[in-house]
């Protein structure tokens, strides 16, 4: 297909394909279609190459979206790939879990719908595996010089491929039993399936990056001898410490943290794959025939709902203490900036209940196990004196919820601050978080940190981004100067 200046005035946006909901449900493959590429080339025509194109500032890795939509327009799917390739180490990621902050900033989407940003990178990067462009390019030259990445989420991994690209010697130390940190074991297969993570390890494992998985580095793998061993050291181990919901009744049974509910589900599923006939670990979670209440709207509650549906749950019910959001851009969320407005997953569309506003005062039991929440309705009418909201529990609101399984997806607080912070003697900040200066490092020189262990909970591509930044940082550290990018 040529490329058309006027197309955003002659194609519409065509919307992700999903499969449907009564089929997706009784397994864990992805729940959306791949789009074929004729219908990529005809969305990539409505990119108006902006004189200022506002999606860059929105995307956190500074992907050259208009160069490669026009690309892939003309149907020149290597140079496509080649300049998505400059700024992301995890396109076919990305493509599947990004909230897509840049489509929100397209200026397209003053007066019209965006352009499918999130859906042409992703057809950029299948479509490279599928014609070979994509293969291990191990570096020319090595420096000598030895790096260890702690964990393998997405940080990590963006770090380590770019380290190991400025010929740095990477190795990659996770805890659990594969690499891929959240990625592997907190996204459920249905919006992540595994085989895209290890076809993107398998080539960095080509590439000469070295992954020590099962080892806790500070339990297994001392700090003293972590800094003997290495030149440089990078902290990613993420934000794994969950909110708690401390009100009366949490000791009951049955009350779980999300994460570790999404983490189980992930790792049975992979044992299963292997083993047709492996069950439940004993003690293992599991929603069959059970009445599940999802605490937390966000995406992770979100990823609750459609592992529970799939499990086989006999009702979900996800509650959010906020109100629920404006479905469309308010005064407080103009263009261009990411409106916090009202979203539906598909895990939403394949059941359950959700409600809002609604404050969580005590969970209530029998014999030790929870049975049922106590609930308030919550209002946000009035506001303080700086403008922000306030909340009242409104009298005569309050209700319960029946519940059998609980799982509290309210955030996470900071990493973890057990052995090996401790070992190095590592600052951290107001927020718990590890604190570094404006070049990644820490308090202790030679030991850098990126991602949510040190800028706190956020999203995927924020990680890769800050991964890149910090391999750039330690490449200086290292050498004194570096080729890599800034982003």
């Amino acid at each position: 297909m040529a490329v058309d200046i006027k197309g955003f005035l002659k194609v519409k946006r065509k919307y992700p394909e999903y499969r449907p909901v009564c089929e997706r449900v009784k397994d864990y493959q992805p729940v959306f279609v791949l789009r074929a590429n004729p219908q990529s080339q005809e969305q990539a025509v409505r990119c108006m190459d902006c004189g200022t194109p506002f999606c860059h500032s929105g995307c956190p890795i500074g992907n050259y979206i208009p160069e490669w939509n026009e690309m892939i327009a003309a149907g020149k799917w290597q140079k496509a790939f080649e300049l998505l390739n400059a700024t992301n180490n995890m396109p076919e990621v990305t493509g599947r879990l990004c909230p897509a902050p840049c489509e929100y900033a397209c200026v397209l989407g003053i007066n019209d719908d965006p352009v499918t940003i999130r859906e042409n990178e992703l057809a950029i990067i299948e479509n490279g595996f599928k014609e070979g462009f994509i293969k291990a390019r191990p570096p020319k030259k090595r420096t000598g010089k030895k790096v260890a990445v702690i964990g393998s989420g997405p940080a990590g991994l963006s770090c380590a491929a770019q380290l190991n690209q400025a010929g740095h010697k990477v190795t990659v130390f996770e805890k659990y039993d594969k690499p891929g940190g959240i990625l592997r074991y907190g996204i459920p297969d249905f919006k992540l399936e595994k085989s895209v993570l290890e076809r993107r390890i398998g080539i960095w494992k080509k590439e000469g990056i070295v992954f020590k998985c099962g080892i806790d580095v500070g339990e297994d793998y001392s700090a003293r001898k972590l800094l003997k061993d290495f030149d440089v050291v990078c902290l990613a181990g993420g934000s794994r410490v969950s909110r708690d919901l401390k009100i009366e009744g949490r000791e009951l049974s049955g009350i779980h943290f999300a994460m570790d509910y999404l983490i189980q589900s992930n790792r049975s599923l992979s044992e299963e794959l292997k083993n047709s006939n492996a069950g439940l670990e004993e003690g293992q979670l599991n929603a069959k025939g059970k009445r599940v209440l999802v605490i937390g709207g966000g995406d992770t509650g979100a990823d609750c709902v459609g592992t529970a549906n799939r499990q086989g749950a006999c009702c979900v019910v996800q509650i959010e203490v906020m109100p629920k959001p404006s479905e469309c851009r308010t005064q407080d969320m103009p263009w261009p900036k990411y409106p916090m407005i009202f979203k539906t997953s598909s895990s939403h569309e394949e059941g359950g209940e959700r409600q809002w506003a609604v404050l969580t005062k005590r969970f209530i039991g029998e014999s030790g196990m929870v049975k049922k929440v106590s609930c308030v309705r919550a209002d946000f009418s009035q506001k303080d004196d700086k403008g922000c909201p306030l909340m009242r529990e409104i009298s005569g609101s309050e209700f319960e919820i029946e519940a059998d399984l609980i799982l509290l997806a309210v955030g996470f607080l900071h990493p973890e601050h057990k052995s090996l912070l401790k070992d190095l003697k590592i600052e951290l900040d107001l927020r718990g978080n590890v604190k570094t200066n404006d070049n990644y490092m820490t308090s202790r020189k030679g030991v850098f940190s990126a991602g949510d262990m040190r800028r706190g909970q956020s999203l995927i591509v924020w990680a890769i981004s800050e991964g890149r930044r910090c391999a750039q940082a330690i490449d200086i550290y290292l050498c004194g100067k570096s080729s890599l990018p800034s982003i």
